[in-house]
């Protein structure tokens, strides 16, 4: 059972040129022990999310509101249930979904300060099979890049954590 940082899959539906023009992005990968949907998996990894992690999301959606940047209200982030079938458009969580395929979704937001867009791809290697997510931030101006100096930490732990524990709990 191993999380690791890894490099953005070839042939992600975020493509390549996101990717590479992007101000900020990262990956991590997990071991799959289970054959499952990708959305089913986006569930098992947001879905459980930590006391701490939900808190400050709170938070921060509640302070990005009354900034008037697009958030999640607080009943929509508590409450978002899986469905049993999506397409772009969609939201899946909080976020809508921009791409779609049997084993990627690509959901996010696009707000004055910044986009983003979080993939989670199921992957095969020679180990057998991986989630990868990827998450990726195109900024619009100063304010998205004095958001991103500040939350870039906590997402890093925040996307481990969130892999660790669907991994340790059994649920990817």
């Amino acid at each position: 059972m191993q999380v690791m940082e890894c490099k953005a899959p070839a042939g992600s539906l975020l493509g390549d040129t996101t990717i590479s023009q992007a101000y900020f992005h990262d990956s991590y990968s997990a071991p799959l022990s289970r054959d499952q949907d990708v959305a089913s998996l986006f569930f098992a990894i947001f879905g459980h999310r930590p006391r701490w992690m939900t808190w400050t999301l709170l938070i921060r959606n509640k302070l990005a509101a009354m900034a008037g940047l697009e958030a999640a209200t607080t009943d929509e982030f508590l409450s978002a249930r899986q469905k049993d079938r999506y397409a772009v458009g969609d939201k899946i969580g909080i976020w809508p979904i921009y791409a779609l395929s049997d084993t990627e979704v690509v959901a996010g937001r696009d707000n004055t300060h910044l986009d983003f867009r979080v993939s989670i791809l199921k992957a095969s290697n020679g180990d057998g099979q991986r989630v990868v997510v990827t998450t990726v931030c195109k900024v619009h101006n100063l304010a998205g890049r004095v958001y991103l100096f500040f939350i870039v930490p906590f997402h890093r732990l925040g996307v481990r954590q969130l892999l660790t524990n669907a991994v340790r709990a059994g649920r990817i």
